[in-house]
Order: C-alpha cells, then structure tokens, then sequence
C-alpha cells in the first residue's frame, strides 16, 4: 500500500528484509527503555520468520529506500469467537516519522489483513507509562481491556513447569 501524499509505502517483510527489521527491533527497544532486555539475533530472526510455516510476519513502512517503521504480527485463535486473531507483538515508527501517518498506515494495513484472513479480533500490548501510544489507539476506535492481564512465562519458569515431575526446584518467584 502506498500513499501518496507522505510517500509512504506499507509493504509485506521478505526474508531479505530481516536485518532492516533486526535494526528497527534494536530501536523500539531503545524507545522502551529496554534495550538490555534485547536478546534476538539476525540468525533468530532467520530460523522463526522463515520457511514453510514462519512463527511470525511483518510488515515494512518504507520511505523511497529508507525503512521508518515495522509491525510484526502472528495469528492466534480464540476460542470463544471460534475465529483466528491478529496478534500485533510490535508496532514501532522511527522519532522523526511519528505523527506522520505512519503509524495509522501500519494499522489500516494490518486490520485489511485481519479482514482478508477471516479475524475476529485484532490484538496487542502498550506499554502503562505509553501515554501517547494508547491516545493513539483510542483514536483508532481501540479500547483497553481492563479485565485482563498479560501473565507470562519465560524460559526458566517453562522448563520448570515442563520438568514438574522432576527433582528440580522451582524457580523462587513460583513459590510466592
């Protein structure tokens, strides 16, 4: 999709385009304040974004050569709707792009795909101190879910859990 007035053009990401995608991931963790928390390498981005069934997809927000932002999404299921759901993980406009209509580009995108593969949601994350990225979203016609909370795992705590059987300890703040 490219629009013409801002010379802004949204298109599918390529195997190609993985490094650009590495360098904007290293970025939105930069704008989060969570860049030592970054921990995906090029050859991740290869073995998961790619092949016959890719983990995840993205989309590229070009202008003329330049990358200014990515959104990477994946399916899930819900099974209340009985329908799929479009996971958005990341959606991230370089600091001299924002307010641009990047950012609304990206979403409008996405939520063509959503509708194209049949979902009956569309799904994501913003940060509780994002002010200006959940004033964003609202003015998309998104609203937050306050009787949910995002719960996670991560890999100790997974093996702990796939290993309940076995002699290990669990890990510390599984016993709070």
């Amino acid at each position: 999709m490219a629009d013409a007035q801002s010379g802004i053009c949204i298109r599918e990401g390529r195997p190609g385009d993985l490094e650009v995608l590495h360098r904007l991931i290293r970025a939105l963790a930069r704008y989060e304040r969570m860049e030592h928390r970054v921990r995906v390498r090029l050859e991740d981005l290869r073995a998961f974004g790619t092949g016959e069934q890719p983990y995840f997809n993205f989309l590229l927000a070009e202008h003329g050569p330049e990358a200014v932002g990515f959104a990477l999404y994946f399916y899930t299921f819900s099974t209340f709707e009985g329908r799929p759901t479009l996971f958005l993980e990341d959606l991230f406009v370089l600091k001299e792009w924002r307010g641009r209509g990047v950012g609304q580009a990206l979403m409008t995108t996405l939520a063509r795909e959503a509708l194209k593969r049949g979902c009956a949601r569309m799904e994501w994350m913003v940060l509780d101190w994002n002010q200006s990225g959940q004033a964003f979203f609202q003015t998309l016609g998104a609203t937050p879910v306050p009787e949910w909370r995002l719960y996670r795992m991560e890999e100790k705590e997974i093996a702990w859990l796939a290993a309940q059987h076995s002699e290990a300890d669990p890990p510390k703040n599984l016993l709070k």
